[in-house]
């Protein structure tokens, strides 16, 4: 197999490795391993809410996360918020 672009900095030998590892796992180990990395995606973009947002409440949290993942038209329909309205999740006055 050819070295694959995005992975120009990796050693070609230490690359044939990795993929001989991931060739070697079963079906359950990979879906395993999607779904560890989607809650770690996940629980990173939820630290830099918070960061971002250290007051807000778990209401606010969760929107303001959701809006990560959901087109803006979802969220009002969904949730009856608007990521880009400008009113604050949890008091619904304008943002300062």
């Amino acid at each position: 197999m050819e070295h694959p672009a995005e992975f120009g900095d990796t050693d070609p030998r230490a690359m044939r490795v990795w993929l001989d590892l991931m060739r070697a796992k079963t079906g359950d180990e990979k879906i395993t391993m999607v779904f560890e990395m989607t809650e770690l995606a996940m629980a990173m973009a939820e630290a830099g809410v918070r960061a971002r947002h250290p007051n807000d409440s778990e209401k606010a949290i969760f929107l303001r996360c959701a809006a990560l993942r959901i087109p803006r038209d979802l969220m009002v329909r969904a949730y009856g918020w608007d990521p880009e309205g400008g009113l604050h999740p949890d008091t619904g006055r304008w943002r300062t």
